[in-house]
């Protein structure tokens, strides 16, 4: 008998709506679904389809209108913000289309600097550092300023940053927009080696259908609903 992953993700009726003057917009209108302990997930639909609205809902950056959410069967909505705050810098990573990354700081330094924010000791951080931009393939560059490195290499020190602290889930947002196809697939190459060798939870928004290869699910929106929700083979 296969083993059965545990559920990490549980979404029930999720629905965002904003107010832009008299015209209420459902950003999302009643999304329910689950995600498993190792799943790669995209996320994917057209611009308004409410893709980043459930990425910033999911990665509490945002709070729903109405809905249940809970990670690891903690309700992450009704807690307070510090708590929220707390739970969302030590337990979530993220992995941004732009970087922001500190360009006065080398690579190893901007992947520590959130563990000495935590306060943990600078020995452990950069040991954490050091692993998590090995992890990446970045062993050889740590001492390398963004200047110095390609746009696929600052965004795997984005990647070594979000992982270090060793979230219980990785929130990536349009991760490849900046990049052109051959380093996009670098990227790509990185977050599925986290998935596979690492058993690394990964919930991704892209808009580009080639990266769905690279992917064991892929959630599909429209007008805030799931209009597709299917598991990929290989």
């Amino acid at each position: 008998m296969m083993k059965q992953e545990k559920t990490i993700i549980k979404i029930k009726d999720l629905q965002r709506h904003y107010k832009t003057g008299q015209v209420i917009v459902k950003a999302l209108n009643g999304v329910s679904f689950e995600i498993k302990k190792g799943e790669f997930i995209a996320i994917m639909g057209a611009s308004g389809s409410g893709k980043t609205t459930m990425l910033r809902i999911l990665g509490l950056i945002d709070k729903p209108t109405k809905g249940e959410y809970t990670i690891n069967n903690l309700n992450v909505i009704d807690l307070p913000e510090q708590e929220r705050t707390y739970y969302r810098l030590t337990q979530l990573g993220y992995v941004f289309q732009d970087y922001a990354l500190i360009n006065e700081m080398d690579a190893s330094e901007n992947v520590y600097i959130l563990s000495l924010m935590e306060g943990k000791s600078k020995k452990e951080s950069i040991l954490t550092s050091k692993q998590a931009l090995q992890k990446v393939g970045l062993g050889d560059k740590l001492n390398r300023i963004p200047d110095q490195l390609s746009g696929g290499e600052k965004q795997r020190v984005a990647v070594a940053r979000a992982i270090a602290k060793k979230p219980k889930i990785l929130f990536a947002d349009e991760p490849c927009a900046n990049l052109d196809t051959h380093t996009s697939k670098q990227v790509l190459e990185v977050f599925r080696t986290l998935n596979k060798k690492f058993g690394q939870t990964i919930v991704m928004v892209t808009h580009e259908p080639w990266h769905t290869k690279y992917v064991s699910r892929i959630i599909k929106l429209s007008d805030g609903l799931i209009i597709s929700d299917k598991k990929r083979r290989g």
